[in-house]
């Protein structure tokens, strides 16, 4: 399992926390760490995808200025919302 996340989150409780749930972390590293940690950058760019997905989610009304009150009924939306992504 994966955690991708910006060079924002480049702290190494954080880092710690990732690896006790055995997980990989692909985190960039903050411009200002001295220690340097290794990191896929190839595995980082698919992060892209993600965002995109995101991006396009929210440009379904809805989904964006969550007009749902209950979780059960956003997670409907945006269920339906990635549905009509997919078939498009």
């Amino acid at each position: 399992m994966f955690l991708f996340a910006d060079a924002a989150y480049d702290a190494d409780p954080l880092r710690e926390a990732i690896a006790e749930k055995d997980a990989i972390a692909v985190i960039p590293n903050n411009p200002s760490r001295a220690k340097k940690h290794p990191f896929d950058r190839h595995l980082y760019a698919q992060r892209h995808l993600i965002e995109c997905c995101f991006s396009r989610l929210k440009q379904f009304r809805r989904v964006a200025t969550r007009y749902e009150k209950t979780a059960r009924n956003y997670l409907a939306v945006v269920k339906l919302a990635a549905t009509i992504l997919w078939l498009r």
